[in-house]
């Protein structure tokens, strides 16, 4: 496992695994990861893109765009956060722990985010840039080569064009979280049949997530 940065503000490590859950429950005051995520996620979509960009100069605006999603979507960064362990440094309710908090793509995610934001404002951005090179962008070449970056809901869209069948429909499953910090549950279906379930931060996403799980069920 790739060991984590030394901090010069603890607090600040800290601070990165706290859950909005755990403030309720804390004998301290602490607060959130939401404001560093809310950085880290700004942060991850610039060093992703200028590496894209610089390394892939024959990739249209399109295709750059589909590979920056594939690597900072939800599924690729809870990967990482589980490969770096971050569930267990997370602090959240006894309610989130009993529902596998620890566990749950979105809150690792999110924590990912955080831990960004807060290695960027302890360390500055050339730090940060190499330890999202160690972690995240190394997974770029997986994605290009396999051309997993080509965006799912043409490829399904092809797909089922290809058999004649119906066009895709994209129904919202499930809406969760306060309104600022919504997820949503998506299907996609050729009629009343549902070929794949989708989670996701926006519609969009769940719907990318939707339609690559109705590819990974589909025969070719």
């Amino acid at each position: 496992m790739i060991k984590l940065p030394e901090f010069k503000n603890k607090k600040l490590f800290e601070q990165a695994f706290i859950h909005r859950s755990y403030l309720n429950e804390a004998r301290e005051k602490f607060e959130s990861n939401e404001r560093l995520e809310f950085l880290g996620d700004s942060i991850i979509s610039f060093i992703v893109s200028e590496y894209l960009f610089n390394k892939y100069p024959d990739f249209d605006e399109g295709n750059l765009t589909n590979v920056r999603s594939m690597l900072v979507n939800t599924k690729t960064l809870a990967l990482v956060a589980k490969e770096l362990e971050f569930g267990k440094l997370l602090k959240l309710s006894k309610g989130e722990e009993e529902t596998k908090g620890r566990e749950n793509i979105s809150l690792l995610a999110d924590c990912f985010e955080a831990f960004i934001g807060s290695l960027f404002l302890d360390k500055g951005i050339k730090e940060t840039e190499n330890f999202i090179h160690k972690v995240l962008l190394i997974k770029t070449e997986h994605f290009v080569e396999k051309k997993i970056f080509k965006d799912p809901k043409s490829l399904l869209q092809e797909m089922i064009q290809a058999k004649k069948q119906d066009s895709p429909t994209y129904v919202v499953v499930k809406e969760e979280g306060p309104p600022h910090k919504k997820i949503f549950t998506i299907s996609v279906n050729i009629g009343n049949v549902i070929l794949g379930k989708g989670r996701g931060k926006s519609k969009q996403e769940a719907e990318k997530n939707a339609a690559q799980e109705a590819l990974g069920s589909m025969k070719p």
